[in-house]
């Protein structure tokens, strides 16, 4: 063995300091107090790459405002069975997110989410029809008591001034506005996570790049490392390895060689969105705005107008509009995709590319667009847009999951933890609901990966999740208690202090 090879032991490597393994690190501290966790990341931050503020919406997806999730059904009425099961998701980070605020995980709640109302938005007679069926369907529903329904103008006039201004409305419109949304920074999310980790025992590097997985006779992992900045090589015996490097996490379970990565393949695409640069009219826009997305186009295309709240500064952003790019993370490599195609995945690879045609047209269409075609799209939510008040922005990379299916394959627009059999390695596939998601999807890695302890650890798992295991659409009581409980400890009662006369400035790395 070479002389300038670091050799260490560690119970838990985090492959990727994004939320899902900030989060990850964080529960199993908490869990498991005795245990050693080392996390390495390739860029010299954390969150750098999709959980940056910049590089994703920053909606806390509950599916109050998401029409992708309640799908007309073909014979009338609306499909909420998909919006609830999102919304049950998002309630199981929002009580962990509570329970690391009043045990000193997370140190500001401020700092990561605040209030910012979840509208959806429609125009035209068919439309409208559509989306007071959606309301009908959901206002009953104990998760999304609250909602309003509007055809007004002045209604219209009074809660979104911005999208008012200069539009016609001869033309029916309507809304479903809910004021119980949030708008959540994972990048501070995920710092603060960190630190616990860090601060608790765990060792965080950066500028490392996690280069090959070596799976050992008795179960175990050699991770192989290596310094960005020196060189310097590095093996790490773990006895658990998950792989939560976004874009990344496909090249590093294809190299694992476990047989359940065998037959995934992942499509980059690339996110863009228009910022605006004017703080008069940032002050006057404060929502979430969904609306619908075109006919013939995928889900992750839903254009919206978001209000951020970033370092205590508000922001806004309007896309979002694809791009396309062969990398599978915004630093990442143009040999990314060619290199992820392999013998176990050709067919899937391929079958996604006969059948995704309506995908293909959408992204040559987007590719065409022109700085005024942008602009053009922004004026359906803000008629009086003009180029001068906005900036196209580059955010995060998306890997959306191929998986095998018969001879060929599908595209998955969603999230996939794949693990292998023996619980000793897991990584997460795919984008959105995506960091939403991020507390019951790490739960789902700890129950496949630990079955022995997961009994053990249920003490523990309902201090965090008071509602684990338990579907809170069935039990009103305990959502009335859990919700009013992160309600008061996230400090969503109350207002969010930010300065809207100053624009969110972007992250830097």
């Amino acid at each position: 063995m070479s002389e300038n090879v670091v050799e260490a032991k560690t119970d838990v490597v985090l492959v990727g300091a994004g939320i899902m393994s900030a989060t990850l690190g964080a529960i199993l501290r908490r869990l498991q107090p005795d245990w050693s966790i080392t996390a390495f990341e390739r860029l010299d931050a954390a969150a750098a790459e999709s959980s940056d503020p910049w590089n994703n919406a920053g909606t806390g997806h509950s599916a109050l405002c998401e029409l992708n999730y309640t799908p007309a059904k073909p014979g009338g009425g609306v499909d909420i069975t998909k919006a609830i099961n999102v919304n049950e998701q998002f309630q199981v980070s929002r009580q962990f997110w509570a329970f690391a605020v009043d045990n000193g995980i997370l140190t500001d709640p401020k700092n990561f989410i605040n209030p910012v109302p979840h509208v959806s938005f429609v125009h035209g007679a068919d439309n409208v029809k559509y989306l007071r069926a959606r309301y009908d369907a959901l206002a009953g529903h104990p998760l999304f008591a609250g909602m309003e329904y509007s055809e007004s103008p002045e209604y219209f006039s009074e809660r979104l001034p911005l999208m008012a201004q200069g539009r016609d409305f001869s033309e029916p419109i309507a809304l479903n506005w809910t004021q119980d949304g949030t708008d959540v920074d994972f990048g501070a999310l995920t710092k603060q996570l960190l630190n616990n980790v860090a601060a608790s025992g765990g060792t965080v590097h950066f500028g490392h790049d996690v280069t090959d997985l070596d799976k050992q006779s008795d179960g175990s992992w050699i991770v192989k490392v290596r310094n960005r900045r020196t060189g310097q090589a590095r093996k790490v015996h773990a006895r658990f390895v998950f792989v939560g490097a976004g874009g990344g996490a496909l090249h590093l379970l294809q190299k694992s060689g476990i047989a359940e990565a065998k037959g995934f393949g992942g499509f980059p695409v690339s996110g863009q969105f228009l910022r605006c640069t004017n703080p008069e009219l940032i002050a006057m826009h404060s929502a979430k705005v969904y609306g619908k997305a075109a006919v013939g186009a995928p889900p992750m295309s839903v254009p919206h107008l978001d209000t951020r709240v970033i370092g205590g500064k508000q922001g806004l952003l309007f896309g979002p509009y694809a791009g396309w790019s062969p990398k599978f993370l915004k630093n990442g490599k143009f040999t990314d995709l060619p290199g992820s195609v392999k013998p176990n995945n050709l067919l899937s690879m391929i079958g996604v590319g006969l059948t995704e045609m309506g995908l293909t047209k959408y992204l040559i269409g987007e590719l065409m667009q022109s700085p005024r075609d942008r602009i053009g799209t922004l004026g359906e939510f803000v008629p009086q847009a003009r180029m001068a008040d906005w900036e196209l922005i580059t955010a995060g990379q998306r890997v959306q999951v191929i998986r095998r299916k018969g001879a060929g394959g599908v595209l998955e627009f969603g999230t996939a933890v794949v693990n292998a059999g023996d619980g000793t390695i897991a990584g997460l596939l795919g984008a959105s609901p995506g960091a939403s998601t991020a507390v019951p999807a790490m739960l789902d890695v700890l129950e496949r990966c630990f079955p022995d302890r997961w009994t053990a650890w249920q003490d523990t798992l309902r201090e965090m999740v008071p509602s684990l295991g338990v579907k809170l659409s069935d039990d009103t009581a305990l959502f009335d208690k859990v919700w009013r409980w992160g309600t008061k400890t996230l400090q969503l009662d109350v207002a969010s202090p930010v300065d809207a006369t100053a624009p969110a400035e972007p992250a830097t790395v």
